[in-house]
C-alpha cells in the first residue's frame, strides 16, 4: 500500500493549498501544479489521471488580484469539474463495456458510450444554464410578481434572497434522496475527510482520515450560500443606485444588471472563504462558518473505508507523494484503456 508519511506539509498562511471534487465514483484533488482523479473500478481497483495544472492566478499577476482571483477561479474549476465528471463516467462506461463484451454486446456499449458522453457534456451546459435560471432569475420573477416590493431595493432582494435560498435546500434535500447521488455525497464526506487529514499534519492514512471531520469550511456548499447571502446586500445597492439614478426599475433592467454581476458576487464570496478559512479556529471564524457546516449535513455523508481510500490515492497524487504506489494498488488510465 502506499507510503504513510506526509512529506508536504500544510500552511495555515495558504488555506486553499488543497481541494477536491466528489466524482462519479471517486474524487478529484488539486494541488499546487497539479490535479489527480481517482476512481473506483467495479472490481475494486483504483484507477488514476494525473495532469500538471497551472491557474490563471499562477500564470498572470493580474489573476492574483483579490475578487478578480475568486471570480476567474470559479470559471476554471468549472471547466476542471466537467473534466473531471467527464473522466470518471469514462471509467464508468469503460467497466460497463467490459461487462457488455463478456456478453456479446461490445459493438452496441462503444456506441452507447459515445452517445453517453455527448449526453453529458450537453447535460452539463445545460444544468448550467437552468441552475442560473432557477437560482438567480426565478427569485427576481417570483418577487416581482408576487410582492408589492419592486421599487423597494433592500426589500425587494430580502425576499428574492430568501426565495433563493428555498430554492437550494429544497433542491438539496430532494437529491439527496437518491441512492446514486446519496454515494456522491459519501465521496464528498470522504474527499473532506482527506483533506482535513492534511491540513492537519496527520499522517496520511485511512485511519487518520476517518477520525477527521466530514465537515469543511471551504466546500463548496458553504460557498453557494455565502453567494446567496452575499447577492442580497450586493444587488439590493446596486439596485439603489439605478432607482436613484432611472427614477424606477424593472424586472428587465434587474436581469440585466443582475446576470453580468454574478462573477463579482462569487469573487467577493471567495474571498470570505478565503478569510474565515484563517480564522476558524477563533470563536467569530466558528460563527460565520456555523450555517455552511449546517448545509453540510446535506451535502455529505460518512464515507466508507474504501471511499476514503480513493480520496487519499487522490491527494497523495496531487501532492506527489504517490511515488511508491504498487501498479497493483493504483492502476494508470493508459493500462485501463489497453483492456
Amino acid at each position: 500500500m502506499a507510503k504513510n508519511k506526509q512529506e508536504i506539509k500544510f500552511d495555515p498562511s495558504k488555506p486553499l493549498q488543497v481541494g477536491g471534487q466528489a466524482v462519479i465514483e471517486g474524487v478529484m484533488m488539486r494541488a499546487p501544479g497539479r490535479i489527480a482523479t481517482a476512481v473506483r473500478r467495479t472490481n475494486g481497483e483504483i484507477v488514476v489521471r494525473k495532469r500538471d495544472f497551472k491557474s490563471l492566478g499562477e500564470k498572470y499577476k493580474i489573476f492574483k488580484l483579490p475578487i478578480l482571483r475568486g471570480a476567474v477561479g470559479l470559471i476554471e474549476m468549472m471547466f476542471v469539474g466537467i473534466e473531471t465528471l467527464n473522466f470518471s463516467a469514462e471509467v464508468a462506461m469503460h467497466d460497463l463495456d467490459l461487462q457488455e463484451r463478456a456478453k456479446g454486446n461490445g459493438q452496441e456499449i462503444k456506441e452507447k458510450k459515445s452517445a453517453s458522453n455527448l449526453r453529458l457534456a450537453l447535460t452539463v451546459i445545460f444544468a448550467l444554464v437552468l441552475g442560473v435560471a432557477i437560482f438567480f432569475i426565478t427569485p427576481l420573477f417570483i418577487t416581482t410578481k408576487l410582492f408589492s416590493v419592486e421599487q423597494n431595493a433592500f426589500g425587494f432582494n430580502i425576499i428574492a434572497g430568501a426565495i433563493r435560498l428555498s430554492i437550494l435546500l429544497v433542491y438539496l434535500l430532494a437529491i439527496s434522496m437518491m441512492k446514486d447521488v446519496k454515494r456522491l455525497f459519501q465521496y464528498h464526506g470522504g474527499e473532506h475527510k482527506a483533506v482535513m487529514t492534511f491540513e492537519l499534519n496527520k499522517d496520511l492514512s485511512i485511519e487518520s482520515a476517518l477520525q477527521s471531520s466530514r465537515f469543511h469550511p471551504r466546500c463548496g456548499t458553504s460557498f453557494i450560500l455565502i453567494v446567496a447571502l452575499a447577492s442580497i446586500l450586493l444587488f439590493a445597492i446596486l439596485d439603489s443606485l439605478l432607482i436613484l439614478w432611472l427614477g424606477k426599475i424593472t424586472l428587465v433592467i434587474r436581469l440585466l444588471t443582475h446576470l453580468p454581476l454574478i462573477p463579482l458576487v462569487g469573487g467577493i464570496s471567495y474571498e470570505f472563504i478565503r478569510w474565515s478559512s484563517k480564522k476558524r479556529g477563533t470563536r467569530q471564524g466558528k460563527i460565520l462558518i456555523a450555517p455552511g457546516i449546517w448545509m453540510q449535513k446535506i451535502t455529505t455523508k460518512e464515507p466508507d473505508t474504501s471511499q476514503v481510500e480513493v480520496a487519499l490515492v487522490a491527494l497523495k497524487c496531487a501532492l506527489g507523494i504517490d511515488v511508491s504506489l504498487p501498479v497493483s494498488y493504483v492502476q494508470q488510465v493508459s493500462e485501463l484503456a489497453e483492456n
